[in-house]
């Protein structure tokens, strides 16, 4: 069965929306492995998703965005991680 191939139907939908850059790194490889990839990526697009993992790409505010920063502040002095 085809849904069952599709990694956001198997395991928990949150993971696609997580905070943690682990968890999102993790939903999105388990993407690259989903045979619906690039219409999720299209219609995710189109829709212009305000965030979340969809077709491989983490979207903020409706773009895609290379990675995604963390809750709270940026650190002043980046070289202090």
């Amino acid at each position: 069965m085809v849904a069952d191939l599709i990694p956001c139907r198997s395991y928990d939908a949150e993971l696609w929306f997580a905070e943690r850059q682990a968890d999102v790194e993790q939903a999105k490889a388990l993407c690259r492995e989903c045979p619906i990839i690039e219409g999720c990526l299209a219609g995710a697009v189109e829709r212009a998703e305000p965030w979340g993992v969809w077709g491989g790409q983490v979207f903020v505010g409706g773009v895609i965005v290379a990675t995604k920063r963390g809750r709270g502040r940026p650190r002043k002095d980046a070289s202090a991680a």
